[in-house]
């Protein structure tokens, strides 16, 4: 305590010195870091053929990649599917439509690239149901795919992303006898707001699922296995090193995970163009009570606590890690770090170009056995 108030008595002077205009900047950027975002317009549709059914988009690192994609549109479709790439120059590409656009359908010029794919649970064609998990935050919506195994995985979406990322688990973990619960946690849009609306980063949502394993205790799970995507990773690796439930949790899948959020804010930033101290000043002013307040947290947030490299010791059952080296938003330096630091308990194959979180959409094959393997490997499928 005493050497907090040394901090805060150290950084808000310090602010001050440096100005109003450096001040509101670093409060700004740290806002930005804490606040659920709408999806962004990454992706321009320069034209839709009805005819052959194809869509021609302005090139980029995402739109280029082979496999299959969805794309949150605005006008008459909300969300299309994307397949293969049939042709590409230095500006476009042109893609397979495997949603069917009627001719004289509206389809908006921006658009968002996406590795969801599937939308919504029905289109697994697997028996689900609806499901409400009372959390600290308040009711939070689940789907629930029943399996045979007494093992559960307990599925947790990432940053700025609802459940429907989480989809794209659910066949090869059910085909291992898995039950799946994929969950909601506050304020992701779908759970209940927090005071303030803002992402703690993994230090507070970790109680939404922490709650979401009582839940599948009281209703036949023996154990869980957790596993997060993007920022979902941070918070699964929260709940694992700090739930009451903590021994009921025998292991991690950690898909294009944030391990390290220091890693991933610097990388960003540079990302961005910012330079200097910005994003450790932002960092520093998240972590402090008054100063996270200021930048529209509920609570201080503790970017030590949050570091799984360092505090890998603390980890005690089989992870893997799928992360491409390419991700281009969270990079897999953490994860590697990670792996390094604990190789007797952490799997994770090597993935290259797929970027964030479409490991499964460029590679499904790959994808699916370094998953299946796992699994069986570590006796958690039904047939094992």
């Amino acid at each position: 305590m005493k050497s907090l108030r040394h901090a805060v008595a150290l950084l808000v002077p310090a602010l001050l010195a440096l100005g109003a205009a450096v001040a509101l900047l670093v409060f700004g950027t740290a806002r930005r870091v804490v606040t659920p975002g709408r999806r962004p317009l990454d992706t321009v549709i320069r034209a839709v053929d009805t005819g052959a059914q194809t869509i021609e988009l302005q090139r980029t690192l995402d739109t280029e990649l082979p496999g299959r994609y969805g794309l949150f549109t605005t006008g008459t479709y909300g969300y299309v599917k994307l397949g293969a790439v049939l042709s590409a120059d230095a500006t476009t590409v042109r893609r397979k439509l495997l949603t069917q656009i009627e001719p004289g359908a509206r389809v908006d010029r921006d658009a968002t690239f996406s590795g969801y794919y599937y939308s919504t649970p029905s289109e697994l064609h697997l028996r689900w149901e609806n499901v409400l998990i009372g959390s600290p935050a308040g009711p939070c919506p689940a789907w629930y795919f029943p399996g045979e195994s007494s093992t559960w995985v307990i599925q947790v979406h990432g940053r700025g992303a609802v459940r429907a990322e989480c989809l794209r688990a659910v066949p090869v973990l059910h085909a291992a006898g898995l039950p799946n619960l994929v969950v909601s946690y506050r304020n992701d849009g779908e759970a209940p707001r927090s005071r303030a609306g803002a992402y703690a980063l993994g230090a507070a949502e970790w109680r939404d699922v922490d709650t979401a394993i009582s839940y599948a205790l009281r209703h036949g799970a023996e154990r869980v296995i957790l596993m997060g995507w993007s920022m979902g990773g941070a918070i699964s690796l929260q709940t694992a090193v700090n739930s009451a439930n903590r021994s009921r949790i025998a292991g991690l899948i950690l898909e294009s995970p944030v391990v390290d959020w220091r890693t991933v804010l610097r990388f960003q930033a540079r990302e961005s163009g910012l330079r200097g101290p910005l994003p450790d000043m932002a960092m520093g002013a998240l972590q402090l009570p008054l100063t996270a307040r200021l930048s529209g947290a509920d609570d201080a947030i503790s970017f030590d606590r949050l570091d799984m490299v360092a505090r890998a010791e603390e980890l005690d059952v089989p992870i893997l890690i799928l992360h491409s080296d390419d991700d281009g938003f969270v990079p897999s330096d953490a994860s590697h770090a990670l792996q390094q630091a604990r190789p007797d308990i952490v799997t994770m194959p090597r993935f290259t170009v797929a970027r964030h979180t479409k490991l499964w959409n460029y590679d499904q094959t790959a994808w699916t056995a370094s998953i299946t393997d796992w699994v069986s490997g570590n006796g958690f499928s039904s047939s094992a």
